[in-house]
């Protein structure tokens, strides 16, 4: 299949050019296509002519939003739209990746796909825009809600906690906010599975299981380095977090394909490897 990905230096952008590497690959990143801008993803689009559209491009500064609403809503919600309506245009399908926040996690329960998004924050709002538009837009949508997200490029919770744990110094983390960490390129490979199906609409696609910041920090460094719980009040981020954001799927089944693997093997793999490559 000829497949056009943007967000292609983001960590999974880069793992689905590794896991797709079979079909051929048009990639862009932010100075490649600003989705931002309609008519330039129209011409992309148009010119490359793809069976699928993934989108793995976002505004995802959780505490910039707050202060950069403008731009966030350029790229996660006008932006998912401009490349949902320009896949129409050529035929093609469109898997759009969102965030478990669009939920104010105030369920008590993981979230599924029938559950009605309340996003609290700017980012949430921008993403949850970016999911509406995408699934009224008559092209044919997968639209991917992941979470906590970690993978072997660019940023992430584990790199941030491994280096951090790295200078020695206790590090005070975040216990009263449970999600459900995911390994980049265990969603990438479930993304590559999806496409290969004839099902659409609306997943969850997580590693399975939950745990708070705090427990996740102390799966990363063990006894490495003392680990001291605070509230998100003491925390004092710009952006408010849901307080149980963790998901879960009604609907994977009907893929056919296999559920992701535990949070906790996926994370094993991970540090693995990353100690093996001596990083």
């Amino acid at each position: 299949m000829r497949i056009l990905i943007t967000g292609a230096r983001g960590q999974l952008g880069r793992d689905l050019q590794e896991v797709l590497a079979g079909h051929e690959i048009r990639a862009f990143d932010h100075a490649g296509l600003d989705i931002g801008d309609r008519e330039a993803v129209l011409e992309a689009v148009g010119h490359v002519a793809p069976q699928w559209v993934i989108n793995a491009a976002a505004f995802n500064d959780v505490d910039g939003a707050e202060t950069q609403s403008g731009t966030a809503f350029r790229v996660n919600a006008r932006g998912a739209g401009h490349l949902a309506e320009a896949s129409a245009r050529v035929g093609a399908a469109i898997l759009h990746v969102s965030t478990d926040y669009v939920f104010d996690g105030r369920k008590g329960a993981p979230y599924t796909e029938t559950d009605v998004p309340n996003p609290l924050g700017v980012y949430g709002r921008s993403k949850y825009g970016g999911e509406q538009r995408v699934l009224a837009s008559g092209a044919n949508v997968c639209v991917v809600r992941t979470a906590w997200l970690y993978g072997r490029h660019g940023k992430n919770f584990v790199t941030a906690i491994r280096s951090a744990a790295d200078k020695g110094a206790p590090l005070r983390v975040v216990a009263d906010q449970t999600g459900s960490p995911t390994a980049s390129a265990d969603l990438a490979r479930a993304i590559a599975g999806l496409i290969r199906t004839p099902v659409r609409g609306l997943f969850h696609v997580v590693n399975a299981g939950a745990c708070t910041r705090y427990e996740f920090a102390r799966a990363i460094v063990g006894d490495q380095v003392e680990l001291i719980p605070i509230s998100s009040a003491e925390a004092a981020r710009p952006a408010p977090r849901p307080e149980n954001a963790a998901l879960i799927s009604e609907r994977w089944a009907l893929t056919g394909l296999e559920a992701l693997r535990p949070w906790q093997a996926a994370l094993e793999q991970f540090l693995h490897a990353l100690r093996s490559a001596g990083d």
